[in-house]
């Protein structure tokens, strides 16, 4: 990921509704929410969550999928994998050892859990 990417991603994410937005969407992988249901969620109206999921889409934190006459959004799970790995890329001055810690912090995030929203 180059420099100008990264900021996209961080710009898109630095207003409140949007970051709400991506980490719903990241709770509803893999399988997405309706525009309508994102919008009724955060309690935003629906034209103007319409603008913040075409920036989050502009940065390539989201995609969209028509589904009949609805529009699911779904989280861009490697975009999450390539911000990451810019951020860490000289984690620790090529002492991987040292960045074992955070490494380890995601790992309780991604174990199989009960689904609440099934």
């Amino acid at each position: 990921m180059e420099s100008t990417q990264a900021i996209d991603v961080f710009a898109a994410l630095s207003q409140s509704t949007r970051l709400d937005t991506f980490r719903l969407l990241m709770e509803y992988e893999p399988d997405g929410l309706a525009a309508g249901e994102i919008a009724r969620r955060l309690e935003v109206p629906q034209n103007t969550m319409s603008t913040h999921l075409a920036i989050l889409t502009r940065a390539g934190l989201i995609e969209a999928e028509r589904h009949s006459r609805s529009i699911v959004y779904r989280a861009v799970v490697d975009r999450v994998r390539e911000i990451t790995s810019f951020l860490v890329q000289d984690c620790c001055g090529g002492r991987p050892e040292l960045c074992e810690p955070l490494v380890a912090e995601f790992t309780p995030c991604c174990s199989p859990k009960e689904s609440s929203h099934v």
